[in-house]
């Protein structure tokens, strides 16, 4: 099995396209430098990746940017630090602000030329939009949280995405899976069938950081540590 296998690549894309860590460190700073006791980058994020799995899962229809204001207000309670309503919104609205990975719109633009491609991503439309502009690149499909009223790893946005997929005439085998986190994507992929192919942008770092604890390992065929050596790799293959 190659890469050069498939028709269509899915994406995940904060975490994978986006680097949504450092855009979520940088937009808690109003709130995480008032601590008396600093936190490690991994201590934010693992604080940050706990209140909001239990949000996605208690409000499942909740606009992913409203989500990430009731998360503030969570992390603020934990940490006992006052804040404003106003200062969880602006926490909210930082999607926009969220820088894309170095790689991502030079590694799309050349993988838009071999690939349909497609995202699957936990966000609302709006928020996805603004990313889209560091992206750099026009997405055959694109399927949020918003659109679909659930939140990954729940198999309802995987069955919902190949459901539109069919309806193109694109199958189950024709999919690559593309993202970084083994929780909210490699492990429904598994349970889907889904080739699937792991960005591990935190190759240089312990634990899983914003994203939660996949339990058991999941499955995946392929392993990149960032879009460019994916993109890298496909030139390869296509001058052999």
């Amino acid at each position: 099995m190659q890469i050069t296998d498939f028709k269509v690549l899915t994406f995940d894309c904060y975490g994978t396209l986006i680097d949504w860590e450092t855009g979520l460190v940088e937009a808690l700073n109003p709130l995480t430098s008032r601590l008396s006791r600093p936190l490690t980058r991994d201590e934010i994020l693992e604080a940050y990746a706990r209140h909001e799995g239990a949000q996605q899962h208690y409000t499942p229809t909740k606009r992913y940017s409203e989500l990430l204001a009731v998360v503030y207000k969570r992390l603020s309670e934990e940490w006992a630090l006052p804040v404003s309503w106003d200062e969880c919104v602006a926490f909210g609205q930082s999607i926009k602000d969220w820088p894309a990975f170095p790689d991502s719109a030079e590694a799309l633009l050349y993988l838009k030329d071999h690939y349909k491609l497609v995202i699957l991503s936990n966000v609302d439309n709006a928020s996805f939009a603004e990313s889209n502009k560091r992206l750099k690149v026009a997405f055959d499909a694109i399927f949020t949280a918003e659109d679909i009223g659930s939140y990954k790893p729940n198999l309802r946005n995987f069955e919902y995405m190949l459901e539109k997929l069919t309806a193109y005439g694109i199958t189950r085998g024709d999919i690559l899976h593309t993202a970084q986190s083994l929780y909210h994507d490699h492990r429904p992929a598994n349970e889907l069938g889904l080739t699937s192919c792991w960005i591990d942008r935190r190759h240089t770092q312990q634990g899983y950081g914003a994203t939660r604890d996949p339990g058991t390992m999941p499955r995946y065929a392929f392993r990149f540590n960032s879009m460019g050596e994916f993109a890298d790799a496909h030139k390869a293959l296509v001058r052999n």
